[in-house]
């Protein structure tokens, strides 16, 4: 397996571009599934999981074809052949599980695998089961299958979640978009994915309104056609980017990024220290004194603290002036990288959902672990404030989350290298 190399104690210089958001795209690719017409993405992320949707679609008979370097798909579901999504696919990735909304509003039946993804705890389908169950879907479980059908075809209802789950809204609102009558979604998601395949549907011809807040209303239509779609940018990936000139030191644009994706995150920064400036083509970064400050971190759903950027945020505080508390109310088990972490000359002390951090003057380079997908980030961005070198072991992970993440940093001044694995 490959490894990333990090030698800390290089200020960052110059600008880093955002890709496209993975999350967003993971969902808008599925979206394909209720139309026999093209989709087109552009500035689509360049990622392990793009392309492990991508053969998942095409086992079920969906084209997916790629162009400009990966930074278009070019998709089609005019000849799909099948409605099951096998578990050899599915189990790699978590978004899998959204092929399942847009299969039964289309077909009226699917044979979906309980998925898998990073070990950050568990994420389970009741939510989803109970939601499309309400627009008349009848689902069963055997042997670790998902097998649903619609048989009289999906029908509008009043749909409340009983948690705000991003993924159960994208899987509802697709499905709602070829149900008949209104579907009223309460307690929905409102993050900016969520606005941005709603964006992409109506393009299709759906009738949305509402996303964006708590109560999305959807009026079923009987097809949907094709659209061309820009994918929105990864606020992630820019939350992570944030992140790097304020550990180790010196001013970064992050171009594409805007503070209306990352706001609660841009609060918590200004109040460490940190200025953020937004410009024509980005933000720009830089801290304003030598050290930043303490500050408490409650991870929430949109648009609270992002629990993605939770341990990044950790890598940050741990040569923060004072204690740091932070707290996940997301998910359990998501505090594998304090370990890692401590390996570096980090003091984290771990109680259940929380982790009070106490800042030190430096880390140490170390070799050290990844454990999930932004377990694996964060480990690089200590490794920039580190005095020496760190070995980030296991970085599969990462290549599912962020694109070509040593030649961006390189470029503003990291010193940084992959190093392949036997």
């Amino acid at each position: 397996m490959d490894s990333i190399i990090v030698r800390g104690g290089r200020p960052l210089s110059g600008q880093i571009p955002i890709a496209g958001a993975k999350n967003a795209c993971l969902t808008l690719m599925p979206a394909t599934l209720l139309s026999e017409e093209p989709l087109t993405l552009t500035n689509a992320p360049r990622l392990s999981d793009i392309k492990t949707m991508t053969l998942l679609l095409q086992s079920l008979g969906a084209e997916v074809s790629s162009m400009q370097g990966g930074k278009v798909l070019a998709l089609s579901s005019h000849g799909l052949n099948g409605a099951r999504a096998d578990y050899d696919i599915v189990r790699k990735m978590r978004a899998s599980n959204l092929v399942l909304g847009p299969l039964l509003a289309r077909l009226g039946e699917a044979v979906v695998s309980l998925p898998g993804g990073c070990a950050i705890g568990a994420r389970p389908m009741d939510i989803h089961i109970d939601a499309l169950t309400a627009l008349g879907a009848e689902i069963e479980l055997r042997d670790g299958y998902l097998h649903a059908k619609a048989p009289g075809g999906l029908k509008g209802a009043l749909v409340p979640l009983r948690f705000a789950s991003v993924g159960a809204t994208e899987n509802v609102l697709m499905a709602a978009t070829l149900a008949k009558g209104t579907t009223v979604i309460e307690n929905a998601a409102r993050e900016p994915e969520i606005v941005d395949l709603a964006d992409c549907l109506r393009r299709m011809g759906a009738q949305i309104e509402g996303d964006g807040t708590s109560r999305i209303e959807v009026q079923g239509v009987d097809r949907l056609g094709g659209a061309t779609h820009r994918v929105v940018t990864d606020r992630i990936e820019l939350g992570t980017y944030m992140l790097a000139p304020v550990i180790a030191g010196g001013e970064v644009e992050c171009l594409g990024g805007r503070i209306a994706l990352v706001e609660a995150f841009v609060a918590k920064l200004r109040l460490t220290g940190v200025e953020v400036t937004e410009t024509a083509t980005g933000l720009t970064v830089r801290r304003s004194g030598e050290l930043t400050r303490a500050v408490d971190v409650v991870t929430e759903p949109f648009p609270g603290f992002p629990t993605d950027l939770q341990a990044q945020m950790m890598a940050m505080l741990c040569t923060a002036e004072g204690t740091s508390l932070l707290e996940e109310r997301i998910f359990e088990n998501r505090f594998m990288h304090a370990p890692e972490l401590m390996r570096m000359g980090a003091e984290i002390e771990v109680h259940g959902g929380q982790a009070r951090v106490t800042g030190v003057p430096r880390l140490k380079g170390a070799p050290v672990m990844a454990t999930d997908l932004r377990a694996s980030v964060s480990l690089i961005l200590a490794g920039l404030a580190a005095e020496g070198q760190t070995q980030v072991n296991r970085v599969y992970h990462l290549d599912r989350g962020y694109e070509h993440v040593e030649d961006k940093l390189r470029a503003v001044g990291a010193d940084i290298e992959r190093v392949p694995g036997s």
